[in-house]
């Protein structure tokens, strides 16, 4: 089992069933490379992130807190602090649209628990009932079934493809009920 577990008091964003989502922080490097570094969890990017990537990655995520008010944050388990990996919001192009899209990486000796799908759950109703967006979207590799699963089981629908740098992307969406 992994041992990375959460530093307390930093500054948390918002509570689910089993998760509390909050600000990722450079101490956080060794444990987002379980997920971020790992080549089986990495297969749908170009390749899995090095120590310095993953550190840009986090250092990507404090700017967008700063500048969008939101990001990607770091997963936690609430009954022991464990860190589960990321899920946020970030600020995407997709298909030449700059859109709220939510994304996540989850280490891989915790997925299939049902944490992707609790953290993207509360990502979407934060998106739309904190952040006031109308639309939420999800986009993932055509062939990362995972991650599409997860976009399904939180309410959203398939709504187009599209290629981004020759790969096939799908894309998903959430819609309020007042679009």
């Amino acid at each position: 089992m992994a041992n990375c577990l959460s530093i307390p008091n930093m500054k948390t964003i918002f509570e689910t069933r089993r998760l509390y989502l909050r600000q990722l922080t450079f101490e956080d490097i060794s444990s987002l490379s379980l997920v971020l570094s790992d080549q089986e969890s990495m297969r749908h990017y170009p390749h899995a992130f090095s120590n310095e990537e993953v550190k840009e990655w986090i250092e990507r995520n404090i700017k967008r807190y700063k500048n969008d008010g939101f990001g990607l944050w770091a997963v936690i388990r609430k009954v022991d602090n464990q860190f589960l990996g990321d899920c946020g919001i970030t600020l995407q192009n997709i298909d030449g649209e700059i859109l709220p899209e939510i994304g996540f990486h989850i280490i891989k000796e915790f997925c299939n628990m049902g944490y992707a799908t609790e953290a993207a759950e509360a990502c979407k109703k934060y998106a739309i009932k904190v952040l006031g967006y109308k639309s939420i979207y999800s986009y993932s590799e055509i062939g990362n079934k995972a991650s599409q699963r997860v976009s399904s089981k939180i309410g959203m629908n398939k709504v187009k493809t599209f290629k981004k740098d020759g790969i096939e992307e799908v894309v998903y969406e959430y819609k309020t009920e007042l679009n």
